[in-house]
């Protein structure tokens, strides 16, 4: 019989969705589930994107250019420039996702057994994207007690080795929410230029950043133009997970071209969802102040009930919509699947994601578990309430 291939057998599955089974028997059970394993926000999308789609009259489908449309491109530069990013079409393409993005950088500056370096805990998909590339992530491991910050320097540079071809971060970040300062990031630059790697940058939650936190794009740092490669993403900060539409934004014109045939190869993204991005650019601001004060709203319930509850610490995030919360266990997986498998309260249940599958060191994470807060206050009210009554039951308690 046939084998499938080492890369198959070595690809992660995803920790957000691991648990989904259970999730299903508990509600074929009739218990109400609270989904925060998963970044799909209860935010409706904007209505000019959902117009954009309505009224779609084409009589044909048709590709766009491998880049994308470039009347998307030319209004995403125009953007990109009222946030303070100076870029234009040339430097922008468009991909299926973040997701897309990101392997697309991956293939254009790696090869085989090459390494990027990772602070961890991080996106999980980062390891398949790094999987699928044929590339060896390298973790160097943030601290929960000082709510994710940036590694020490001298921490990340013990990892490199001839092998290293970049640096990747994401910003604010999943899962933690932490937001890199402008410091933070200046700290970076100065390893990539005394090095010389790349630094990829997954800047999709930009415009989720509270409490007056100003969020610092790579885009701006000086003196790194040829090694920066940002990716963007409409998913998060329009509500629109299912369209999938990405970019990758970059100065270096040998990696756009690279890139670029990686995106012939798949002829090209989506149009209709092209279209709907592009309508979303013309969202008004008050859409934006409305989520984000929605969203501080939420943190803030989160965070202060998991905090109140015995055994329990998560540090505040100053962006995205997620934390990493530890808990008095032995094993987070295990009570994440417990919750799920064993208990309810009132008929609700919770379910998380276990935040060791954010880590690619072994055993560490064990105790964590992320948070989505994506749900309405009352949801989120009633989901600490769950925890804290399972706590109280939980017979891998520490």
């Amino acid at each position: 019989m046939p084998t499938i291939s080492n890369k198959a057998v070595n690809m992660p599955e995803s920790p957000i969705r691991k648990l989904v089974p259970y999730s299903e028997k508990a509600k074929a059970r009739g218990v109400n589930v609270f989904h925060l394993n998963i970044g799909q926000p209860d935010i409706e999308t904007p209505e000019v994107a959902l117009n954009a789609i309505k009224n779609f009259d084409h009589k044909v489908v048709e590709y766009s250019h491998s880049a994308g449309f470039k009347s998307y491109r030319d209004n995403l530069a125009n953007y990109y420039t009222n946030v303070g990013i100076d870029v234009d079409s040339e430097d922008i393409i468009i991909t299926t996702g973040g997701s897309e993005a990101l392997t697309f950088g991956f293939m254009s500056t790696c090869d085989p057994d090459d390494e990027v370096i990772i602070p961890e805990p991080f996106y999980a998909n980062y390891n398949g994207f790094a999987v699928a590339a044929g590339l060896n992530v390298v973790p160097v491991t943030a601290s929960i007690e000082n709510g994710f910050a940036l590694p020490p320097v001298a921490e990340i540079e013990k990892k490199i080795t001839p092998k290293t071809k970049a640096i990747v971060i994401c910003n604010p970040g999943n899962p933690t929410g932490y937001l890199y300062s402008k410091e933070e990031l200046e700290q970076l630059r100065d390893i990539v230029i005394k090095h010389d790697l790349f630094l990829f940058a997954d800047e999709v939650y930009r415009e989720f950043c509270y409490d007056g936190a100003v969020p610092h794009s790579v885009m701006n740092l000086e003196g790194i133009d040829q090694n920066v490669i940002m990716i963007d993403s409409v998913s998060k900060r329009y509500s629109m997970c299912g369209a999938r539409i990405g970019c990758l934004v970059s100065k270096n014109k040998d990696v756009m071209a690279a890139a670029l045939k990686f995106g012939q190869a798949r002829l090209s993204p989506p149009t209709i969802d092209q279209i709907a991005s592009e309508a979303a650019l013309k969202t008004p601001q008050s859409y934006f102040d409305n989520v984000v004060a929605e969203y501080v709203e939420r943190r803030n319930i989160m965070i202060e009930g998991l905090n109140n509850i015995p055994g329990v610490f998560c540090p505040k995030p100053s962006g995205a919509f997620y934390c990493v919360a530890k808990f008095p266990v032995k094993n987070a997986e295990h009570f994440c699947q417990w919750l799920l498998e064993e208990f309810e309260h009132e008929g609700s249940t919770v379910m998380m994601a276990p935040a060791n599958g954010f880590y690619s060191t072994e055993g560490e994470g064990l105790q964590e578990a992320r948070i989505a807060y994506v749900l309405n206050q009352d949801a989120l009210k009633k989901a600490v309430i769950c925890l804290n009554e399972a706590l109280k039951v939980y017979p891998g308690k520490i």
